[in-house]
């Protein structure tokens, strides 16, 4: 698929020297506002998450590079890489740029993981890209920093776990890190997907912002969806929060050649459980 980097939609939002390119590798995605990529899978086995991040600075446009709406920055790198390794490779060729849509900036920070295990979690913070690679680095909230997150963490001792110790328990980011970070940590090795997968929705439901939460900055913001991904057998798993039930759909039962058209499946359907792979239809339009 040909991609323009410099379009949010319909409107033109970098218009000095738009990164454009051709995607090499198929995904399966869910997209924000029709402009771009907020979670997805790529059939080699890259994930890429992105959550909010009041601290995002992109710097100034430096038009030597080409440039990506900040939407687009997940599916860029889901397009063009197998490995995180390859993606942090990409991202020095490009620069990311903030981007506004439904009165929200585009304050944003990425994780990304492939199958081998690797896994980084990027920001940009006063203009500067940072990087946090290896694969120790697996949970990321929002604000503050990822940085100072685990400055935080380390503040913690969790070393003897019981069922009385307490833990950080409010709706702030840096609780839900600690909260992440603690039952993460104590996860039973899984014997099977269905197990690994119910490992993570669990931990994900529990850190999630409930609805009627004071979440300072947002006034009432609530927790939207939740996602799992099997990164060996391409499987993407999804929980609207304000549906009952998980859906999935198998990234290798598409149609991935040159030319396929795009699929899609609106997840706001209480109808919809299980394996819903059968259930995407041919999009009139692609989103992006």
């Amino acid at each position: 698929m040909k991609r323009d980097g410099g379009r949010a939609g319909a409107e033109l939002v970098v218009s000095e020297n738009p990164a454009q390119w051709t995607s090499k590798y198929g995904s399966l995605v869910t997209t924000i506002y029709g402009i771009g990529t907020a979670d997805g899978l790529n059939e080699r086995g890259l994930g890429a998450h992105m959550l909010y991040l009041n601290a995002t600075d992109f710097g100034p446009r430096d038009t030597g590079k080409p440039g990506i709406q900040a939407g687009l920055w997940a599916q860029f790198l889901l397009d063009n890489a197998a490995t995180v390794k390859e993606a942090l490779a990409l991202l020095d060729t490009v620069q990311v740029v903030m981007v506004e849509t439904q009165g929200h900036k585009a304050n944003v920070h990425l994780a990304i993981e492939d199958a081998s295990g690797d896994s980084a979690i990027i920001e940009f913070v006063q203009g500067k890209k940072v990087v946090h690679h290896g694969r120790q680095y697996r949970i990321m909230t929002n604000d503050p920093t990822y940085e100072e997150q685990l400055v935080l963490l380390k503040k913690q001792d969790f070393s003897k776990p019981s069922s009385t110790m307490p833990l950080p328990g409010n709706v702030n980011p840096a609780d839900r890190f600690q909260r992440a970070a603690y039952y993460s940590a104590m996860l039973p090795k899984p014997t099977s997907e269905r197990e690994a997968v119910a490992s993570i929705l669990a931990i994900a439901r529990n850190v999630s912002v409930p609805f009627g939460a004071p979440y300072k900055g947002f006034g009432i913001y609530n927790t939207e969806y939740r996602t799992a991904m099997n990164l060996t057998d391409r499987r993407y798993f999804f929980e609207l929060t304000t549906a009952p039930n998980v859906i999935w759909a198998d990234l290798t039962k598409f149609k991935l050649t040159p030319g396929s058209p795009v699929m899609i499946v609106n997840p706001d359907n209480i109808a919809l459980s299980g394996d819903v792979t059968g259930k995407f239809q041919p999009a009139t339009k692609a989103p992006f």
